[in-house]
């Protein structure tokens, strides 16, 4: 009897690893292969053309020593500061205010997805004319400013820029988190006197927290990959570098200056640097959320 159930048991076993093949080929394929040739990269000398040629540790140290490069990531960290509370705050408002359904509420859920679904390109090109010192921006309220060669104001205009083209991304899925929580637990919380405020901050927004760690974590990630609507607002990393993100200086370290080792340490790097962040936002939001809508 014990030797049937092993059997059926192995059977069960080996049919489920059988599904799981495809997805699992996948993973090995298209992420763990990869990131085992980036590593191999960062100790390789390549420039796309010649023969690949052993550099040991002097990517790392050209990285290291570099200030360009430690600048590059401040840079970058600023962004996702500026762009991550904009753009969350934006959107869990406006789903709020949507979710009402007040008149006109699908031509504005309309507008605000028209940006998320656009070409970033094409979005980062129609900005730049907007904000050119001849552009429309200026044109509009009468004076001269230099908004993308200023290098006090380049940076939270690229910012303002990406928030704006997200904010339709967020408040959709706040909008369909708000949409799970159970309209009696908003009711009762209404017969017990509850102010809309203390409704929203005390019930809404904790229940929204699954959501709100979904939207944060996919946020950091996209904020710090962020390269095509920046490289169309302010290409060459801006004036003095102040727009000088991560990617663009992998993209330049990889098109133009053919470094391909020291282009694989940047992406290594970052690659750490998001999977330490998202665990850090995991280890927060597991044990101050719930799933449970009873």
């Amino acid at each position: 009897m014990r030797t049937t159930e092993r059997r059926a048991a192995r059977r069960e076993a080996a049919a489920g690893y059988l599904l799981l093949s495809p997805a699992l080929i996948g993973v090995v394929l298209f992420l763990l292969v990869p990131i085992g040739v980036l590593v191999w990269l960062t100790f390789r000398s390549w420039d796309l053309l010649g023969p690949v040629r052993p550099a040991g540790l002097d990517n790392w140290t050209a990285v290291v020593s570099d200030p360009a490069y430690v600048r590059s990531f401040l840079v970058t960290a600023i962004y996702v500061v500026l762009v991550i509370p904009v753009q969350t705050t934006l959107g869990v408002l406006l789903a709020t205010l949507l979710s009402r359904n007040l008149p006109g509420s699908t031509f504005v859920r309309t507008v605000l997805v028209l940006p998320w679904v656009c070409a970033p390109l094409v979005l980062g090109v129609v900005w730049r004319w907007i904000f050119r010192p001849d552009g429309a921006l200026n044109a509009l309220i009468g004076v001269r400013i230099e908004w993308l060669t200023d290098p006090w104001l380049a940076l939270p205009v690229v910012a303002f820029v990406s928030a704006w083209s997200q904010v339709g991304y967020v408040t959709l899925f706040f909008m369909a988190g708000l949409a799970s929580i159970p309209t009696q637990v908003i009711e009762a919380a209404r017969i017990d006197g509850a102010s809309e405020w203390r409704i929203f901050w005390s019930i809404k927004l904790p229940l929204l927290r699954p959501t709100t760690f979904f939207v944060l974590v996919t946020s950091v990630i996209a904020s710090f990959q962020a390269f095509d609507l920046v490289y169309a607002l302010v290409p060459d990393g801006g004036p003095k570098g102040t727009t000088d993100l991560i990617a663009q200086r992998i993209y330049s370290q990889t098109v133009e200056a053919n470094e391909i080792g020291r282009a694989a340490v940047l992406a290594l790097v970052l690659f750490v640097v998001l999977l330490v962040v998202t665990l850090a936002q995991n280890a927060y939001f597991s044990k101050r959320m719930t799933y449970d809508r009873t």
